[in-house]
């Protein structure tokens, strides 16, 4: 037994976060050097209900609830102790979406994850009205095509967050929001940290004749940056998170971030020219600016750091959803043939064995559109494998196609980045499930984005260590450091991870590959067509 964590844990110093994945809801317990030393984990899957995708309110009290307990099993497997004080909470979630409250406190439509694309005329209308690309999943965009649709629920609105705010407005009685988080509701001003003024203007007089009974400012959360106190775990919020009621209340929360922010601090990636990747069910990279860009690029999001500094987001809806639903089929294989196998152990070896296969993955190509993707123009997605009858089909060049498929978008959306804005990078590193197997997502991306890709140790900690980073650089910075400087030297120390160069090969054959793949969009469009 570690004895220095138990007495960590007893004395009430650890420091908790937890983050709601689009698949699992993941709590980890970190001690004040900001090591993980308990974790907890809920899966959950996200519903096609009306023609959105949701997740029920009750699924998220029911998943946080129960990440909670498995947390508290943990700990008390390893320390033999019970939670009962801590020195800080934090509190993530998936960017953006659409969670609208009543005067009662209730929801007043089911939550609109970021993962629906039925906001095209909204967004579009927008970017235009704010000579500012806001993307389909964003909440303003939400808001205005419940607006255009003359949903009866507008006019009831009272506050609107993201999935990150009401939790934490649930367990503290705060509606604040961390400002990377609220930069994906509605742009916000770096130089301010605040909602843009301007735009905020430009909405209330777009939908004036509508005469609602709020203006924009009346119902989003107040913006908060890293490192300010946003509340404290109230009793009621307590009995919420800890269905024992073992956990006292009074335990002070950090802003609550999305999964971008919450990334950016578990790479070490908020100083300009320094990005992140994260690839899991969707991915996105992350790219902090020394300066604006150009103009607004329809594949680029503007967004910030925790701290509120300027960030380019490129957001894929899709990434290793298609990649896993086939390692699934060949591991049912392997039971059909009762040969059993762990699934990691599957994983391994397709992945490294897709490094055996040609560059440009012999002309194979995979869509792994499970949903839509909205930088390549699809509202809505078929996942889809496609080759010629003359193409190399081998199990190599098979699996290979789907790590270049889960990233191809992504590489698509960058081009712009380094192509047209000549945006220059010194660091970039990846976390997430991509690349979990060692060197192989990495070796991947490298060639997609022909730069560089570090991975940390810590890279599968993901977001939740990321957010208990941030309630940790609250309560354990008494220096007043950036929070550049406490992840740079305090947290990380100068480590920067393994880093994996990209070959003249494997970039030349990606190439081939993006234009095999983008010259075939127009299968994918059919296939939609057809399914749909």
């Amino acid at each position: 037994m570690n004895t220095e964590a138990k007495h960590i844990i007893e004395s009430g110093r650890a420091i908790l976060g937890i983050e709601f994945g689009s698949t699992r809801i993941k709590a980890v317990l970190i001690d004040p050097d900001n090591k993980p030393i308990a974790q907890g984990s809920h899966q959950w899957e996200n519903q096609l209900t009306d023609g959105l995708w949701t997740y029920p309110v009750e699924a998220v009290w029911y998943g946080l609830q129960d990440c909670y307990v498995n947390l508290r099993d943990n700990v008390r497997e390893l320390y033999d102790v019970e939670i009962e004080k801590l020195a800080a909470i934090g509190i993530s979630a998936m960017m953006h979406g659409y969670m609208a409250f009543g005067s009662d406190d209730q929801i007043l439509v089911p939550f609109r994850t970021w993962r629906n694309t039925n906001t095209a005329a909204a967004a579009a209308e927008l970017s235009k009205l704010f000579v500012f690309n806001i993307p389909l999943r964003w909440s303003i965009s939400h808001l205005y095509q419940a607006v255009l649709n003359n949903e009866p629920h507008v006019s009831e609105i009272k506050y609107l967050t993201t999935l990150a705010g009401y939790i934490h407005w649930q367990l503290t009685g705060r509606k604040v929001l961390g400002v990377g988080d609220a930069s994906g509701m509605l742009p916000v001003d770096s130089s301010t940290k605040d909602y843009s003024a301007g735009m905020v203007g430009l909405f209330d007089d777009l939908v004036a004749p509508k005469h609602y009974p709020w203006k924009l400012n009346d119902i989003l959360p107040k913006i908060l940056v890293a490192g300010e106190n946003a509340g404290t775990l109230t009793a009621e919020g307590a009995k919420r998170l800890d269905v024992s009621g073992h956990l006292k209340p009074g335990v002070p929360f950090c802003p609550p971030e999305g999964d971008a922010g919450t990334g950016m601090a578990a790479t070490n990636a908020v100083m300009p020219r320094t990005g992140n990747v994260s690839a899991g069910t969707s991915s996105f990279s992350m790219i902090v600016l020394e300066h604006e860009l150009s103009k607004p690029y329809e594949e680029i999001d503007m967004v910030t750091t925790p701290d509120g500094e300027p960030v380019a987001l490129v957001h894929c809806n899709n990434c290793t959803s298609d990649l896993n639903a086939w390692v699934s089929l060949f591991h049912e294989y392997q039971e059909l043939m009762g040969i059993p196998v762990d699934m990691d152990e599957v994983y391994s070896k397709l992945y490294n064995n897709a490094l055996k296969g040609d560059s440009d993955c012999g002309g194979l190509m995979s869509y792994n559109y499970v949903s839509g993707e909205p930088i390549t123009g699809f509202e809505s997605g078929c996942p889809l494998f496609v080759r010629s009858a003359s193409d190399k089909f081998t199990l190599a060049n098979f699996m290979r196609s789907h790590l270049y498929g889960s990233v191809a978008v992504l590489k698509i959306g960058n081009d712009i980045l380094f192509e047209k804005e000549h945006v220059c990078v010194d660091r970039l590193t990846a976390h997430g499930g991509l690349f979990k197997t060692p060197g192989v997502g990495q070796r991947v991306l490298a060639a997609a984005l022909n730069s560089p890709i570090s991975v940390m140790e810590t890279a599968g900690e993901g977001g939740a260590w990321g957010i208990a980073l941030l309630a940790g650089y609250m309560v354990n910075n008494p220096e007043g450091l950036s929070l550049a400087s406490y992840l740079s030297d305090v947290v990380f120390k100068g480590n920067a991870g393994m880093e994996i160069q990209p070959t003249s090969d494997d970039v030349e054959g990606f190439n081939r590959y993006i234009r095999n793949y983008l010259a075939c969009l127009p299968v994918e469009d059919a296939a939609v067509k057809c399914r749909n």
